[in-house]
């Protein structure tokens, strides 16, 4: 699972990959065993806990942090007995901090928000990214990917954008920069290919793309990217990312004016119905 841009994120000097701690995959197994003693598979499992199979694996592998509420859904299925084994494998997971720990808990809260709003302005958002993209994104990391790992990458990217369809009542915003479009990353076919994309994902119900004009007087995001989430409880927490670091914003007070910021930036940007419009439009120049 890499992060929402095409940078490295997550982690600090990693490749753009979390490594797996040993937490997660201890507690990952410990779920999984208790699951195979209630003889239940991921595929009866998930929907008794209200979380996608998907999202179970994930966890269940050592790829994601789990949610809070976890223990809470799994002691409704599998009993109190079970919910304390699985209490104590997740001791030792709030004690795992740093970057790659925060990037993890971003993961987990980006599969279960209610509402997601991204703004970028320095590269497509990972969730909107269509493959030719995603692979010259790649082809110009530094320092270069391993063949493995590169394809390592663009698969995980590829099944991040599974969310979309997956939780059809989630609200996904988006706002994009027009540069970033204009900027003809790898040249006109991967561009047409963004384009086609962004018309596609943009037909989705549940997904609204703005583009921020060229030109824009009345300006928000000066501040840089942001990353916003409402949970099931809602709460609102922000996440931002640069040059192979990232950090989650739990405080109220910071998370609220990251919203602000992006409630402000909607009335800048062009409507989903102008968005679609324009990038007809650039599809048409190319």
């Amino acid at each position: 699972m890499t992060t929402d841009n095409g940078g490295a994120g997550g982690g600090c000097g990693n490749g753009g990959e979390p490594e797996l701690s040993d937490s997660l995959k201890t507690f990952g197994a410990v779920l999984k065993a208790l699951r195979d003693e209630a003889r239940l598979t991921q595929e009866q499992f998930a929907p008794l806990v209200r979380y996608s199979v998907a999202y179970i694996a994930k966890i269940e592998q050592g790829k994601r942090f789990p949610p809070r509420d976890l223990l809470d859904r799994v002691e409704a299925v599998l009993g109190p007995s079970a919910a304390r084994v699985l209490a104590a494998a997740a001791k030792s997971l709030t004690r795992k901090a740093g970057l790659a720990s925060w990037f993890r808990q971003w993961a987990g809260i980006e599969e279960e928000a209610i509402s997601l709003y991204t703004y970028e302005c320095s590269v497509i958002p990972g969730l909107l990214q269509p493959e030719p993209y995603i692979r010259a994104l790649f082809d110009r990391r530094l320092p270069p990917l391993g063949a493995e790992q590169f394809e390592v990458q663009v698969t995980a990217r590829l099944e991040r954008q599974c969310l979309l369809q997956e939780r059809p009542n989630t609200t996904f915003g988006f706002i994009v920069e027009q540069a970033l479009v204009n900027r003809s990353l790898a040249g006109a076919d991967v561009t047409c290919a963004l384009i086609d994309h962004l018309l596609e994902v943009g037909r989705l119900r549940n997904v609204e793309i703005q583009i921020m004009p060229l030109v824009q007087e009345d300006h928000s995001g000066f501040e840089g990217p942001l990353y916003v989430a409402e949970t099931s409880d809602n709460r609102w927490i922000g996440y931002v990312e640069a040059h192979d670091c990232s950090m989650l914003i739990t405080e109220s007070k910071a998370a609220s004016a990251m919203l602000q910021r992006y409630g402000k930036m909607r009335s800048q940007a062009l409507s989903h119905r102008a968005t679609a419009s324009l990038l007809e439009q650039m599809r048409g120049a190319l």
